[in-house]
Formats: C-alpha cells, structure tokens, sequence
C-alpha cells in the first residue's frame, strides 16, 4: 500500500494538522484572531520550551502578551506527569493550565474550552506531537497547529518524530493560516 492510500482514511484524517510551524514564534497571531480563534491551546514542553525548563524565558511571555493583544488567551494544555510542572510554568506565566491532560483523548481539551468559555471553532491547540496534541486536537473539533519539536532529545522521541513524518507532510505551509 502507498502512502498516499494510506492518508486518505478517515481514521487518519485524525493525524494530519491544519497548519505547520517551524516555531510558535512563527505563527501569525492575527490572521489566527481573524479566524475566529479565541483560546490556543499550548502543549508545554518542546513546543513553548524544551523539557525540563522550569520557568518562562522573555520570549515566550513576550509571545504571551502578543496573544494577548490580538485578544487570544493561551492556556496551557500539558501531558507532563512531573508533580506541578505545569502549574509552576503556567502561574509563572500567568496563564490558566491543566496538567496531566491526557491527551490525545479529548476531555481535557473540553475542559480547558468549557473552563474558558470557547468553542471548538474558536480554539486551536499548538503543540509538538502527531499523536497527541494534532490526534486530540482534531478529534475535540479544534484548529491545530503543529511546531517543529524544539530539541528532539532521547532516542525514543528520535524514532517517534520519524513515524510522524508522513502526517506532517500533510499539513499545510504556516504561511497560508
């Protein structure tokens, strides 16, 4: 079977991002407002920093209050088992967060959608992985935004970003959000 055959099921739909980042800093926040996105969705590590930071460099809360300003709110959406990693980075940030999120099943996205008071058409979700933040993102219905992972680390992550190859293709240029 060739690829192509493979990315045109319906299960795999569920794989492929809308749009692809080299990094978030290379998203344009107002073309994403003028799609009506109010709340993005943010995967912590290897998307906003690489594993193991512990607080928010200037560039990341400066992008924060880029958000801001173009009225979206970020609210951070991690899979992190690390005892109150999330909630660290996230109230130093000053942002709201929910850890252990479990994705790519869809509960935490609702949560994070019902606890802000958005829809899913006006949320996106950002992150590093296929076959977690993009899987679940597209399952709960939201606009997802797929970064070049920010350090590629273990072995393991190596093989993982390798698999993801084929799904990334899929997405379209960051420039036409």
């Amino acid at each position: 079977m060739q690829w192509g055959a493979c990315l045109e099921g319906d299960a795999v739909k569920f794989l492929i991002p809308a749009f692809y980042f080299e990094s978030i800093y290379a998203i344009d926040l107002e073309r994403l407002r003028a799609r009506g996105v109010r709340l993005l969705l943010a995967d912590l590590d290897n998307t906003l920093v690489p594993y193991g930071v512990p607080t928010p460099p200037l560039a990341v809360q400066t992008w924060k209050t880029a958000l801001e300003e173009v009225g979206i709110t970020l609210f951070i959406l991690s899979n992190s088992r690390r005892p109150g990693r999330a909630q660290r980075f996230a109230e130093a940030l000053g942002v709201p967060y929910e850890g252990h999120a479990g994705k790519p099943k869809s509960g935490g996205f609702r949560r994070a959608m019902a606890r802000m008071g958005v829809q899913p058409e006006e949320t996106a979700i950002v992150g590093d992985q296929i076959f977690t933040d993009i899987w679940g993102g597209n399952h709960a219905g939201v606009l997802t935004l797929l970064v070049h992972p920010i350090r590629f680390g273990t072995v393991f992550r190596r093989i993982r970003y390798g698999i993801e190859t084929p799904f990334r293709a899929g997405a379209k240029e960051g420039e036409r959000l």
